[in-house]
């Protein structure tokens, strides 16, 4: 199939878990950029544009965010969002590069890019929800921590809520793990006095974006499905 096919193909599949949950708001795609080139990405993000769709791409890695940032954003409303781990001394250069950052996961982070920043920035708290010690993300325990210290923050503000599904193929196993960032997203709506429609829930990918959709997701991050597997370089 050609790229445009595959993204009709996944968003098609989108549209199919919801109806069949019987959701009838929205769920959005976010194509998972890895390993390709800037001319590549910008095709996504136009038949994205074509599409009516929201334009939204996820970067892996700082680096090549910041070097395919111009031609994504050569088409006009499309967003850049970092889903890869970020480390404190590549602060300044994801929110140079990034619309939003997903993988907020500590207090000390928060600190950190907070000290940096000079004007307000979007974030998702990730979550380690599956227990699996091969995931970034902080413990469901641990999120409303790093919640109150994005409340704190003078430069941040919460956006939603992340997490990278159980490794299974056990769907009640994989349900379970994106419920409870669910849970984690309802609880820190209480907690902030707002709506849970207000707090983004990205979760599920390309194998299992079924699932997720299920269990809420309004943002879905799919990489192979539409680009193949990741090249090696």
């Amino acid at each position: 199939m050609t790229l445009a096919q595959r993204i009709d193909h996944t968003c098609g599949r989108i549209l199919a878990a919801m109806d069949a949950c019987g959701r009838s708001d929205r769920c959005d795609l976010e194509l998972a950029v890895k390993t390709r080139t800037a001319e590549t990405y910008r095709e996504a993000a136009r038949l994205l544009a074509d599409r009516g769709l929201p334009v939204l791409l996820g970067h892996n890695r700082v680096q090549e965010a910041r070097a395919t940032a111009e031609a994504i954003r050569e088409v006009p409303g499309a967003r850049i969002h970092l889903i890869g781990p970020l480390q404190s001394n590549k602060v300044n250069q994801a929110v140079s590069a990034a619309d939003l950052i997903e993988t907020v996961d500590s207090v000390e982070l928060v600190e950190r890019m907070d000290h940096r920043l000079r004007s307000r920035f979007p974030v998702f708290v990730q979550v380690n929800t599956s227990g699996e010690p091969s995931k970034h993300g902080c413990t469901p325990q641990d999120a409303p921590r790093v919640v109150a210290a994005i409340e704190m923050a003078s430069h941040l503000y919460l956006h939603g809520f992340m997490t990278v599904g159980l490794n299974s193929d056990q769907e009640h196993a994989v349900r379970t793990s994106y419920a409870r960032l669910r849970q984690v997203r309802d609880e820190a709506a209480v907690h902030l006095c707002t709506t849970d429609t207000d707090l983004a829930l990205s979760m599920g990918m390309s194998a299992d974006l079924e699932w997720a959709v299920s269990e809420g997701a309004t943002i879905v991050r799919v990489g192979s499905a539409v680009f193949g597997p990741r090249l090696q370089r």
